[in-house]
């Protein structure tokens, strides 16, 4: 920060005596804030243990998504005792859970995503049981991820450091294929649910309007994650890329009129659909902020532009002005969290599970402190 010369005016030896030390050091230090307050907060996500919340507790983060465990295997949704174990778990290191993640209607084999009845009203009613249940627990977001595609890299390159950072170059994917975020997914797999545009959004309207219904009724927020990476219309494998468009999204929040029905914005996703990310992002993020559509904040930053980035970099290691967008946030109103997503990797032959378990926790602290900074920082401008 600056020196200002009037944090020093009348700070002679007779201020000194007029004043107790503390009572200067609170007036030589302290500065008013202006213009809106902040409202978001550091946040994370994955969290389901009391480890997890020893880290939580230990970096300040006291607002996260979690995992809830089903005790039952023939059952697809948590009930409210499980929901509030969770909760309860999570109290003792003083941390709040802001939203949990379900699985219900994510993958290719998804009855909601084949458009399958009755297997999908099977589906949708696992959901509609688990936003009932997140409600009678205070649980007010939940995120989920309707798409047919896995989440698609083609490679790695080097990173800073000794990290490796994942690569999407839609060239390499029609050349080479994919690599993905999670399980290997067989390519004949995909290819066998390939169906035209229009009935991909016919399946999601299907599954909006028996579920939007229930969520203004019990009044939890429902955050759909756009499909990463931003694909052509085409998608891959004759799998329509629907979510995978700033254009799509919109069309996405419009199908529903309500407060309910909306994004778990991953700015970092969003990033990867556009020609050049730091000019177009600030613009989409008011788009979508000024309409209240924004439930969740994926702040991931990225390098490179559609078809052709470097998708997991460090936040300090892209192209989207961090600061800058920060403000953006501020400047809607945006009260939600803030959660690092997708941190870099490292070269796994150079170390055991044990130290890539706590590098990968390091990559995240790391993340946490950065926009946790952000935030206080956006409060003094």
């Amino acid at each position: 920060m600056p020196v200002r010369r009037r944090y020093f005016l009348g700070s002679g030896a007779a201020l000194a005596t007029a004043l107790p030390f503390s009572g200067y050091a609170a007036t030589a230090l302290s500065k008013p804030r202006r213009g809106k307050p902040v409202l978001m907060k550091t946040g994370t996500q994955d969290v389901g243990t009391e480890d997890d919340l020893v880290l939580c507790q230990r970096y300040g983060i006291r607002n996260v998504g979690g995992i809830y465990k089903i005790k039952d295997p023939d059952r697809h949704y948590p009930t409210v005792d499980e929901l509030n174990e969770l909760k309860a778990m999570a109290g003792k290191y003083g941390v709040a859970i802001d939203l949990v993640d379900t699985t219900i209607g994510r993958g290719g084999k998804s009855a909601i995503m084949l458009g399958k009845s009755p297997d999908r009203d099977r589906e949708i009613e696992d959901f509609q049981n688990t936003i009932k249940s997140c409600a009678a627990a205070g649980i007010p977001i939940l995120k989920y991820y309707l798409s047919a595609l896995p989440i698609i890299r083609t490679s790695q390159v080097p990173g800073r450091g000794d990290t490796t950072y994942n690569r999407f170059s839609y060239d390499e994917l029609l050349a080479d294929g994919m690599q993905t975020l999670g399980p290997p997914v067989p390519k004949e797999a995909l290819s066998a649910d390939a169906a035209s545009l229009e009935e991909y959004w016919a399946r999601v309207t299907y599954f909006l309007d028996r579920v939007v219904p229930v969520a203004n009724h019990y009044k939890v927020k429902i955050a759909q994650h756009p499909h990463d990476p931003g694909l052509p219309p085409q998608g891959y494998l004759g799998i329509p890329n629907f979510l995978g468009t700033v254009e799509g999204l919109k069309r996405f929040v419009a199908i529903q009129d309500s407060p309910y029905h909306g994004l778990n914005f991953c700015q970092g996703t969003l990033a990867e659909m556009l020609d050049n990310p730091n000019e177009e992002l600030p613009g989409i993020v008011r788009y979508f902020g000024v309409r209240k559509k924004i439930f969740n904040v994926h702040f991931r930053n990225i390098r490179g532009h559609r078809f052709d980035l470097i998708a997991e970099v460090f936040p300090d290691d892209g192209d989207v002005d961090f600061p800058a967008i920060m403000q953006v946030y501020r400047e809607i109103g945006y009260d939600g969290m803030m959660m690092p997503d997708h941190v870099p990797g490292v070269v796994r032959a150079n170390h055991t599970q044990d130290e890539l378990k706590q590098i990968r926790a390091q990559l995240f602290v790391y993340a946490y402190g950065y926009i946790n900074g952000l935030i206080q920082s956006a409060g003094l401008v």
